[in-house]
């Protein structure tokens, strides 16, 4: 697959902003006087821009994630790396993603605001990908096939071999987002970047690593694709304080594997009380931080709940997801409050 042919040709044909720092060539240096970036002078810590290639940032997380310094992009949240991948890849008013309902509205949303058609193929009644129909499909100017495994809402994670299949057979762009994959039994797919050239994974600091309030995404990629992203990205899209925390914050790796066991854990003790309920009806396996659970009336077990101050995610309006509730795992103790609740209602 040549991937040049599917970029739009102004991405293809422009050149990226050029930033003042991006100028200087002549590597760091304490001792330097910066009077080129119309910066304030005056020292405070966040005076200066920030660092247009995210350096220190790219090293750490390539170290965290086994791969290249240039196969990775950093976004103001994921959600801004979706959104510059439908625009280097997506004519407005000519060009189509695929998505699989349920899943993260997001997704849709970026389309319609590109203009750009989203064609859903819902999932199968277990969850599971249609395979069949979406490579079966006939429709032209399709670029991009979005898929959330983990999946969010339902919480399952697709299998392994269906999505090296889709990888392989489908003629466009697979995005892959991984935001739950630390919650997984399931291994991350960066593995297979330098095997498929179509291939970009998505993935967070806000779930497992417990950053949501910093707002930073990656997208991990080959090199030509990660160069059609930086081409377009804003120049200082991640600040100097959301690196920082992430930097600081990164260098406590073994902590933040304690609390995803420490999640994984209380997954599946909320899930062996939830099971005793006489009003839950389901509970769709989970490999992501959450819990679908299918109730008598969402609605009704929604309101109760809001109205005890413990306050969960009502995914009816969802395809396949009627009557059921979205539980994100808690402390033990919030987990506690929530069975608790749940007993006496």
């Amino acid at each position: 697959m040549n991937i040049d042919t599917l970029v739009r040709n102004n991405v293809k044909n422009m050149s990226s902003y050029s930033s003042a720092r991006d100028d200087y060539n002549g590597g760091a240096n304490k001792n330097l006087i910066y009077l080129d970036a119309n910066e304030s002078p005056f020292e405070n810590g966040i005076n200066r821009y920030p660092d247009n290639k995210h350096k220190n940032l790219k090293t750490v997380i390539s170290k965290n994630k086994n791969i290249n310094v240039n196969q990775v992009v950093f976004g103001n949240g994921t959600d801004e790396i979706l959104d510059l991948i439908v625009r280097v890849f997506c004519n407005p008013n000519k060009d189509k993603i695929i998505t699989l309902p349920p899943t993260y509205g997001m997704y849709d949303v970026i389309a319609k605001t590109n203009g750009v058609e989203n064609i859903e193929i819902p999932l199968k009644s277990d969850f599971s990908i249609d395979t069949d129909k979406i490579l079966g499909l006939k429709t032209s100017n399709i670029k991009i096939l979005f898929l959330c495994s983990p999946n969010n809402p339902t919480g399952n994670s697709f299998e392994i071999n269906v999505l090296d299949n889709l990888i392989k057979k489908f003629n466009g762009i697979v995005v892959v987002d991984e935001a739950y994959i630390d919650f997984s039994s399931q291994k991350s797919l960066t593995n297979l970047i330098d095997k498929y050239e179509n291939l970009i994974i998505t993935q967070t600091m806000s779930k497992a690593y417990g950053m949501a309030g910093i707002r930073l995404g990656m997208g991990i990629s080959n090199n030509k694709i990660i160069n059609y992203i930086n081409k377009i990205k804003p120049p200082y899209n991640v600040n100097t304080l959301t690196e920082n925390k992430a930097l600081k914050e990164l260098n406590k790796i073994d902590e933040i594997k304690k609390n995803i066991d420490l999640v994984l854990n209380q997954r599946m003790l909320l899930l062996t009380s939830l099971e005793k309920l006489d009003f839950v009806e389901k509970i769709y396996k989970s490999d992501a931080n959450f819990l679908l659970v299918k109730v008598d009336d969402a609605d009704l077990r929604y309101n109760q709940l809001s109205e005890k101050g413990i306050i969960v995610r009502n995914r009816s309006n969802q395809p396949l997801c009627q009557n059921c509730l979205r539980i994100t795992i808690g402390t033990k103790i919030e987990n506690n409050s929530l069975i608790k609740t749940l007993n006496e209602l």
